[in-house]
């Protein structure tokens, strides 16, 4: 891939607290590959500690890297006539990773955790992948998929972290019929409480230390809202089917193992702090809890995107939308869960097709 001279607003994170809207290089597309006007990009949480803390876990930046990997756009060009995708014009959403296709985990079927995996935005590897919160970029045209006829853009931005969603309740097993537990109301949880409900649950509870991110999950399904911080809320069930932890923290993993019934599933989602983290392992002994990871995703990505289209609650997610020039307030707003759940950035109207 070959840098043009033309010039297209990005986001790039150069440390903690670094971030800068910079004029970058328009690339152009190589053998099969695809230039695409991105539209959308969702903040996502692993971009806000890229921009707190400088790494998201183990993975930190070792250089500057364009953040993002939530983005919906126009296909602009190919970089060769026969590349197969999406007519230029069409709009699509990009699949944010590329698996190799050749580890163990892959010919297992399970590209979701690929040793070797190329992710739109991410440093876990050097040089970092750069990611999709620029104007215009260039991404493998496998990784196109074309929106459904109806989903507008702005929804057709949550794909992939609804994806993520799809991905822990498939972990979750059989919910239909089952009460399942939600910790956290941030976007993924809400979009969990959704994903939930698609599958048949009968009741989703779910607790949160902020009633403004509550109010989101009721808007998407959630049947029963705890305010996480107090032991007296009537909501409290006396256990449930199974549980998702969408939090990152482990007080919300060790109300999960407390609640879940014998032989019950509780999944961890939420990305836990780096090193070692407590939680009450005798739980899952005594009563033969089965504790599950969820790691991202991969055909949930086409299942979102229909899920998407068919439901127009999801609108109620998207807080606000703010050029991309003023991408530092769209990061200090999605910081501040008081007062957004999903902010998009906005990069300007598609090109003439």
């Amino acid at each position: 891939m070959s840098a043009g001279k033309a010039l297209a607003p990005g986001c790039v994170i150069h440390g903690p607290g670094d971030l800068r809207v910079e004029d970058v290089p328009v690339p152009r597309p190589g053998p099969g590959e695809a230039l695409v006007a991105v539209r959308y990009g969702g903040v996502c949480g692993s971009d806000l500690h890229y921009w707190r803390h400088g790494g998201v876990g183990d993975f930190r930046l070792r250089e500057p890297m364009l953040l993002g990997h939530e983005v919906v756009g126009t296909v602009v060009a190919y970089g060769s006539p026969d590349t197969p995708g999406p007519a230029a014009g069409t709009s699509v959403a990009v699949h944010p990773a590329t698996p190799c296709g050749v580890c163990p985990e892959c010919v297992d079927g399970r590209r979701n955790v690929c040793r070797d995996t190329r992710y739109l935005g991410s440093a876990a590897r050097f040089p970092h992948v750069q990611g999709g919160f620029a104007a215009r970029i260039v991404v493998p045209a496998e990784q196109l998929r074309a929106l459904p006829a109806g989903l507008d853009p702005r929804r057709g931005a949550l794909a992939e972290p609804l994806s993520v969603a799809l991905h822990a309740v498939r972990r979750a097993g059989d919910l239909v019929g089952r009460h399942v537990l939600v910790t956290g109301a941030g976007p993924i949880g809400c979009l969990v409480v959704a994903a939930a409900k698609a599958a048949g649950a009968a009741h989703v509870t779910v607790t949160d230390l902020l009633p403004a991110a509550l109010e989101y999950a009721r808007a998407v399904g959630a049947d029963t809202l705890v305010r996480a911080d107090d032991p007296g809320d009537s909501g409290w069930p006396v256990e449930v089917d199974a549980a998702i932890e969408a939090s990152g923290v482990a007080a919300g993993l060790d109300t999960c193992l407390r609640l879940v019934r014998r032989g019950g599933v509780v999944v961890q989602l939420g990305m836990l702090p780096p090193g070692q983290s407590p939680f009450a392992g005798n739980l899952l002994v005594s009563r033969e809890i089965e504790l599950r990871g969820a790691f991202r995703f991969d055909g949930e990505f086409d299942d979102a995107l229909l899920l998407l289209a068919a439901e127009p609650a999801f609108d109620a997610l998207v807080g606000a939308v703010i050029p991309v020039r003023d991408a530092a307030s769209a990061f200090e707003l999605a910081a501040d869960r008081s007062r957004s759940c999903k902010v998009l950035l906005d990069f300007g109207a598609a090109p003439a097709a």
